[in-house]
């Protein structure tokens, strides 16, 4: 049985009671609760627009479908991301091109960007890995360099900063997943956020059908004109209510979270077999914490499912970010092929690496108790 879970959605009597709230009334979606969300994440992020979707998936698709990328365009893509950052891509007809990542964060490798740029790309969608945040400034230049967009895939990065802004406020959007296991969760769920007025307002039309008029703004219920091609990308009133409560939760959530990894990352302090992924210092690049990822040394990487078994044996969760390299998946492998001396970085963080609970669902002495598992598992295959 595991008695110290990867991750767990931090809900109680209050997100509870503001569901009752949103039940009890007449109004399900399109309604003042989830312009509410809108307007508390813009706040905790800075951002002077964000627009509330039913996932982050579905935002990053609603952008570039918003922007009118299709076939004979492509998207620079991490090679070493969730598989949504390139679904979103492709599910445009357009192209992802698949940079590797640096081996010793995670996130894309800067430098390779501007090799894979050429007279087709329209965008660089970059990732926050792990909530370690990309040097965004040096992206912005590549980015502004051949006027390209610049999406920032912030899934796993809400509280992440560069230089005191924000992630997903350096580049031209910033989308978020409030997945249950997320910093913040609304059961399912994500945000845009953004600068430009006029795509916001765009997105915002987009992701209810193209209507031109939300249920509260039809003068005569049910008449309405749909003036654009559109999706059912909304987030009804029940996540957003979720989202209202976690977001005051959310300071709170990331200081448990640093706490914890910092505590677990000194237990794991001069120990054989592995090395902590680095995480940012100072200023410049503040990270948020998700978890805390373990690579493991080239010659155990083959005992990596041995060690995720036997750490379950012991009661504790864990889990791999990501289980392969996108383009090594099935099905872009099967569509574009698969060079592997292209993406040798990525290889090695999808098949090496094991992620460590740090959630605020879990305390100090649970970090010392993940510690010693670890090593106690390590010892045990090598």
């Amino acid at each position: 049985m595991i008695k110290i879970p990867f991750g767990k959605p931090m809900i109680n009597h209050l997100e509870k009671d503001a569901v009752m709230k949103v039940m009890d009334g007449s109004i399900l979606v399109h309604g003042p609760i989830s312009t509410q969300f809108e307007n508390k994440f813009a706040s905790f992020t800075g951002a002077p627009n964000a627009v509330s979707v039913s996932s982050c998936t579905a935002g990053m698709h609603l952008i570039y479908f918003a922007l009118g990328y299709g076939p004979g365009d492509e998207v620079i893509v991490p090679a070493q991301t969730h598989v949504a950052t390139a679904h979103a891509v492709e599910l445009t007809g357009a192209k992802p091109v698949f940079v590797d990542c640096e081996e010793n964060t995670g996130n894309i490798n800067i430098d390779a960007i501007e090799a894979a740029i050429n007279e087709k790309t329209k965008a660089i969608a970059i990732v926050h890995y792990l909530g370690v945040p990309v040097d965004m400034p040096q992206v912005v230049q590549i980015a502004r360099k051949y006027n390209i967009f610049l999406l920032e895939d912030c899934a796993l990065a809400p509280g992440a900063k560069v230089n005191g802004i924000h992630v997903g406020l350096h580049g031209d959007a910033g989308v978020f997943s409030f997945y249950p296991v997320k910093h913040l969760t609304t059961a399912e769920g994500g945000m845009i956020i953004l600068r430009d007025n006029e795509l916001s307002q765009k997105l915002k039309l987009l992701k209810a059908f193209g209507v031109d008029r939300s249920y509260g703004e039809r003068k005569i219920p049910g008449v309405y004109d749909t003036i654009d091609l559109g999706f059912n990308y909304r987030m009804s009133e029940i996540h957003a209510a979720i989202g209202n409560i976690q977001i005051d939760k959310l300071p709170g959530f990331l200081i448990k979270r640093k706490n914890n990894f910092n505590t677990l990352k000194n237990n794991l302090e001069n120990f054989d077999g592995f090395r902590v992924l680095p995480q940012p210092s100072g200023k410049h690049l503040d990270s948020c914490h998700y978890c805390l990822g373990v690579l493991l040394e080239k010659n155990i990487i083959s005992k990596r499912s041995q060690i995720i078994n036997l750490l379950a044996e012991q009661g504790v969760g864990s889990s791999v970010y990501y289980p392969q390299p996108v383009p090594r998946m099935k099905y872009y492998k099967d569509k574009y092929g698969y060079n592997e001396e292209k993406y040798k970085n990525a290889s090695y963080m999808s098949d090496g690496m094991i992620a460590l609970p740090v959630g605020p669902h879990l305390d100090i002495k649970d970090m010392e108790t993940i510690a010693e598992a670890l090593k106690t598992c390590i010892n045990k295959v090598v």
